[in-house]
């Protein structure tokens, strides 16, 4: 497909977009306008019926948990389909060795960046751990908590460098995290029916109201979540990171990978 049918594609189809787009916007509520009866039904009702204080996670894994699988592999398909094009491309071995652009010169880290890199990179993943746990107390949850992980994984590369990333980010370790916690999400739906109940329905003790443990299943739920969201944005940026390093003999063109 040229260029130019390219742009006139996307012209297209936001042309065909735009009515949509202006008329949601346009019935928006204004700032600070009064909370809509499904919101004030939920606040009367969530924090009783299911023990929890955030109303954000009570719907993203019990009101409306069903969605909120379906976007989990979304993700997941949008992941697979970018590591799919980049191997594709460049095949599937790796090597420590990074890319170097003829007549750049290659400037050293400084110790400063180190440091800042090594404290803050525990201080990151305490963060990311602490939004994950907190998901049906404060705000937060798996989503938010799992690209606080995942971002902190970067720190390793800022400090460390290309080589302490790759010995520290291992690609199938990412594949089980984002794969089991796509598995252990929809598990959530499947074992409850195993015991005669509907898909997604409650089958574990609610807990305290605003306790680190309540909400029931929903924490699994967040938990999978977490694990998949982690595993899989950690493995984008590992993807990102091998399309700049040094091609290996068997992956040079005309011949084949190892």
């Amino acid at each position: 497909m040229s260029l130019r049918l390219r742009v006139a594609l996307l012209a297209l189809a936001g042309v065909m977009l735009l009515p949509g787009a202006a008329a949601v916007i346009a019935g928006l509520p204004r700032f600070g306008a009064t909370i809509a009866a499904y919101g004030e039904r939920i606040n009367a009702i969530v924090p009783e019926a299911r023990h929890v204080a955030n109303m954000v996670s009570a719907i993203n894994f019990d009101l409306r948990g069903l969605d909120t699988l379906g976007e989990e592999f979304m993700l997941l398909a949008a992941i697979t389909g970018t590591v799919v094009l980049l191997r594709g491309r460049r095949g599937e071995g790796s090597t420590e060795r990074a890319l170097r652009q003829p007549g750049r010169a290659v400037i050293p880290r400084s110790e400063a960046v180190v440091l800042v890199c090594r404290i803050a990179g525990p201080l990151t993943a305490q963060f990311g751990l602490y939004v994950v746990l907190h998901a049906t107390v404060t705000p937060g949850g798996g989503f938010q908590g799992g690209v606080i992980l995942a971002s902190g994984t970067l720190l390793i590369y800022l400090g460390e460098g290309y080589a302490g990333w790759r010995d520290a980010v291992r690609s199938h370790w990412l594949d089980g995290l984002e794969g089991g916690g796509a598995l252990l999400f929809t598990l959530c739906g499947l074992a409850p029916m195993l015991a005669g109940g509907a898909f997604m329905q409650n089958v574990l003790p609610f807990g305290t109201f605003r306790d680190l443990m309540s909400g029931g299943l929903m924490l699994v739920e967040n938990l999978g979540v977490a694990l998949a969201v982690a595993g899989g944005f950690t493995q984008l940026f590992l993807e990102f990171m091998e399309e700049t390093r040094e091609a290996d003999e068997a992956d040079e063109p005309g011949e084949e990978s190892a």
